[in-house]
């Protein structure tokens, strides 16, 4: 046996399964066609000699990057137009937690406060755990959910108020309902002028938005957008965006070389210009009426489903969904969230992650509930229809712990 033989191994995995894990999809051909093309044997440290936004750092350390300036360029252009916005655009970053990482650098200090949301309320480990780079360096504040399930803005402005954060970021892992960027810029806008007034405080935080797994949805224009409202947003090229995995960086202008430096050389040497290309070719694919018909059945498929877990009388946190995903609560079932991912996968062939819920006693290898998401499964032209079948699927199995 052979590498090979193992991916061909996993290529049939991945046809006669049924895949239900968030963060993944099935990317186009024309983006595995760049992926593995023959610029993966460049070497391009440093940013294309000039830049069509007319902000950033410019110039290579290496000879011989003449197209590759002119890939990476349009990598940019493809993503301004995609979220049609004239906000600097990195593409280097290697994944979305790196992009994270280079954003915190360009930023803050070693001890500086985050405010941002918490695991279990679904945020992303890149953002607040205890066992990440980000509680390491930086000192981090937590908001979490209301009653509800949604987001809590009241606690947000509570913590802005407390703790007077450097930056606060916003966006989530494992949350189903729509965000309100506008709101917490108001947010800000209310605590900046209040501690002016009460104390005479200039404070301006950065705003940051991790839209990672809602970037399709932003781009489709079937979720608000953070642009204009949000110094800087990270988000992975993967997930909704159907792309390869990586990262990418927007921000306003007057923050770009503080966000290039931080990329480069502050956080990573040369840049996987393969995959810069194959982001660019996903970058094309959103651009489409296809794609927007895509990600607006993604949230239906996703809408079908947890209503029909509700229907059978289960917990959806919150309540249901707004987006491409939801958390399935396994509080009151007879198994955890790990035990049904492994039933699943073994006999019906059925992948989907375990998850922690709002208040999980459970540990966090065991969890109480279970992550699921359509983006995946709508490539492969599943619709509503398909996705309550699944639901029954899952019930069946839930129910055979009993």
């Amino acid at each position: 046996m052979n590498v090979f033989d193992i991916i061909e191994k996993e290529e049939q995995r991945q046809k006669d399964t049924i895949e239900l894990i968030a963060s993944e999809n099935f990317v186009s051909e024309n983006v595995k066609k760049a992926l593995g093309s023959c610029l993966t044997n460049k070497y391009c440290e440093g940013y294309p000699a000039e830049r069509h936004d007319g902000c950033g750092l410019s110039g290579r350390y290496y000879g011989g990057c003449d197209n590759y300036d002119e890939i990476e360029e349009y990598c940019c252009d493809i993503y301004r137009k995609v979220f049609n916005t004239n906000y600097h655009v990195n593409v280097q970053p290697h994944s979305g937690s790196h992009a994270n990482m280079c954003a915190y650098y360009a930023f803050l200090q070693p001890g500086d406060t985050l405010l941002s949301m918490s695991l279990d309320a679904g945020g992303h480990l890149s953002h607040s755990s205890a066992v990440s780079f980000v509680s390491r360096f930086y000192n981090v504040k937590q908001y979490g959910l209301d009653k509800n399930g949604y987001i809590n803005y009241d606690e947000i402005e509570q913590m802005l108020l407390a703790h007077m954060p450097k930056l606060i970021l916003v966006g989530a892992s494992a949350y189903s309902r729509e965000i309100d960027f506008k709101r917490i810029a108001d947010i800000i806008t209310k605590v900046s002028d209040h501690l002016m007034a009460r104390d005479n405080i200039h404070y301006e935080p950065i705003y940051m938005v991790d839209m990672a797994h809602i970037a399709g949805l932003i781009a489709a224009g079937d979720h608000q957008s953070p642009f204009g409202l949000a110094d800087v947003i990270t988000t992975t090229s993967q997930k909704t965006l159907r792309g390869p995995r990586g990262g990418i960086i927007f921000c306003k202008p007057e923050y770009a070389k503080f966000i290039d430096k931080a990329v480069f050389p502050g956080n990573s040497g040369g840049p996987h210009m393969n995959t810069i290309a194959a982001k660019a070719v996903a970058g094309e694919e959103a651009l489409t009426d296809e794609y927007r018909n895509y990600i607006h059945q993604v949230v239906k498929n996703a809408k079908a489903m947890s209503d029909e877990f509700i229907k059978m009388g289960y917990e959806i946190i919150s309540g249901g969904t707004d987006n491409h995903m939801f958390l399935l609560s396994l509080a009151a079932a007879n198994c955890s969230g790990a035990q049904l991912q492994e039933k699943l996968e073994k006999e019906a062939h059925i992948i989907l992650n375990k998850n922690m819920i709002p208040g999980d006693k459970r540990k966090p290898k065991e969890t109480s509930g279970v992550r699921i998401g359509t983006a995946a499964m709508t490539t492969k032209g599943y619709t509503e229809d398909d996705f309550i079948d699944i639901a029954h699927t899952i019930d069946h199995y839930i129910k055979s712990f009993n």
